[in-house]
């Protein structure tokens, strides 16, 4: 099984100078094989948590050679570094959450979604994001989270703007909320030490925290939409068009490698032990999300429009761009 690899930064200034044509033109970042007399070589940028793990199941289960495709994941630590470097051409498709879609978009970076990433159970009390509390909180409702400080894995992105949606609808102000940046392997140990008096965790945190005694207050993700689609894989608006065939062969196979996941989640779980530390036993209970294979571009408006409601924004994105 060949190993991720780990995702240098990559300077969001030179991407955004080849996404919008600035920089100096090179080798379109295409297959290793133009000639098509063997598969392409094709290079993906996604995060070690277990939102990929259609991705990891598809190349097991050889849905992407059996589209001519040579598939290598490499491992990053968010949006923050894979967006630019897909665009940059450094890797011809990325995975990334929606709201770091449309904030790049927003910069000029050029990106196109090609396949689906993955949704909320839409089940509120079993999805695989939660703000969580300490034992012994005061903390019982979404409401309660104005004037507190709440952790997030990143400021200003689809963490703040669901939570703050939720918090909203129950009545609470969250213009209110601290949120505080940290990492979500550091979230454990500060919820245990109060340091903060809430955090937004997701999986396989989440199970984490709650054997530890937190307690889930919230559930921004389900909340804030039952069919709210979380992430998708992305290319570069240059790539796609250079490279439609390989492209639709991309998007075909990780099409089956969400439905296989969808459809067989046990062997979704099972597969983290290839690229996760989760302990088998905590992969055989923690709540996974859902791997549909339509790209919801209802969603994409959605949280564009809660990224304008909430500063990240001014002015709603263009989501039809965002789509092939």
């Amino acid at each position: 099984m060949r190993r991720g690899r780990v995702l240098p930064t990559i300077a969001v200034a030179a991407a955004l100078a080849v996404a919008t044509g600035l920089g100096a033109c090179g080798d379109d970042p295409a297959s290793s094989s133009p000639s098509g007399s063997g598969p392409d070589r094709v290079t993906v940028g996604v995060v070690p948590i277990v939102d990929v793990a259609a991705i990891h199941l598809g190349r097991r289960q050889g849905f992407f050679s059996a589209e001519r495709i040579d598939l290598d994941l490499a491992s990053g630590q968010g949006g923050a570094t894979i967006i630019p470097a897909v665009a940059s051409g450094q890797f011809q498709f990325g995975f990334s959450n929606v709201t770091s879609l449309l904030l790049a978009q927003n910069k000029g970076l050029k990106l196109k979604i090609v396949a689906a990433g993955d949704s909320t159970t839409g089940t509120i009390g079993k999805d695989f994001g939660a703000v969580t509390v300490p034992r012994g909180s005061s903390i019982t409702r979404p409401a309660d989270l104005a004037g507190r400080r709440v952790a997030v894995n990143t400021l200003n992105n689809i963490g703040t703007t669901t939570v703050a949606k939720v918090v909203r609808d129950d009545g609470g102000d969250p213009t209110t909320i601290r949120f505080v940046e940290l990492g979500f392997p550091d979230m454990p140990g500060a919820l245990a030490k109060k340091q903060v008096d809430a955090a937004w965790t997701v999986e396989p945190f989440l199970s984490i925290v709650r054997q530890q005694g937190a307690t889930a207050v919230a559930w921004p993700f389900a909340g804030t939409d039952a069919k709210l689609m979380i992430a998708a894989y992305f290319t570069s608006a240059r790539f796609a068009a250079a490279n439609p065939d390989l492209v639709k062969r991309f998007s075909t196979a990780m099409n089956k490698s969400l439905a296989y996941a969808e459809a067989h989640p046990e062997q979704a779980r099972a597969v983290l032990a290839d690229y996760t530390k989760i302990d088998p036993k905590m992969a055989a209970t923690l709540t996974m999300p859902r791997f549909p294979t339509e790209i919801n571009a209802e969603s994409l408006t959605l949280l564009g429009a809660l990224a304008v409601k909430d500063g990240l924004l001014d002015t709603p994105p263009d989501v039809k761009a965002l789509l092939l």
